[in-house]
């Protein structure tokens, strides 16, 4: 049998967390392993109960969802760390991103959509939503020194990859623009994540906007929601 998805849900509302709770616990698949009331909590949590994802909040008292995501990134957890927001433009979500997060919903999401977000984010994948994400990262990326440098290992293929991320496409859209199977997408996006040292495609979308190759004049087709 398929081990569940081990979640803790970090939120300082009460009746946020208990929501959460309330559609995970009717799903086979997933197990609330706990919660937390803030980031401090979030983190003490993750070394504790040692989850497969954490919901987090970002604004939270004690120490908020921002400095905990980049504790629990820094440390040797394999938990993800999937955001929550009331906003679907703020430059707390961005820094959280850029601090290790694998994506973020708003909390109206639905708990069909809310589900689908974890599952994949627990497969290793980015939740990245072209739209809404492309004009966050584009409001908010500054590049820092050493940005592009960082790109310089990659081959020209990988490269040819890395912009077709930063425009959202899946790997199945991937394989049909590179005319290749989707197992050798999977390398290619598998070879530069490790290559930048970056976890997720969050993170390599982030890092091509600071480097320069990507920016206002690569507008997405349209928002083709949750991406794999």
């Amino acid at each position: 049998m398929t081990q569940p998805i081990r979640v803790v849900i970090a939120d300082d509302q009460t009746l946020v967390r208990s929501g959460f709770r309330l559609v995970l616990e009717g799903r086979d698949e997933i197990e609330v392993a706990g919660e937390a009331a803030n980031g401090e909590e979030a983190v003490q949590a993750v070394r504790r109960l040692r989850p497969d994802i954490v919901l987090m909040d970002i604004r939270m008292p004690v120490m908020d969802g921002i400095e905990a995501t980049r504790r629990i990134m820094s440390s040797s957890s394999p938990c993800r760390v999937l955001v929550l927001t009331t906003f679907d433009l703020d430059e707390y979500v961005y820094s959280a991103m850029a601090a290790g997060a694998s994506g973020f919903l708003l909390k109206d999401v639905t708990g069909d959509q809310l589900v689908a977000s974890i599952r994949l984010i627990a497969t290793g994948e980015a939740l990245l939503a072209p739209t809404i994400t492309r004009r966050l990262i584009e409001r908010y990326a500054k590049p820092p020194l050493g940005s592009r440098s960082a790109l310089s290992s990659l081959t020209a293929r990988e490269l040819d990859v890395l912009k077709h991320l930063v425009r959202g496409l899946s790997n199945a859209e991937l394989a049909a623009e590179l005319h290749v199977g989707e197992a050798t997408v999977k390398t290619h996006v598998a070879r530069l994540l490790a290559k930048l040292g970056v976890r997720d495609r969050v993170q390599a979308v982030i890092l091509a906007y600071e480097a320069g190759i990507a920016g206002a004049g690569h507008r997405p087709e349209g928002d083709r929601g949750f991406n794999t």
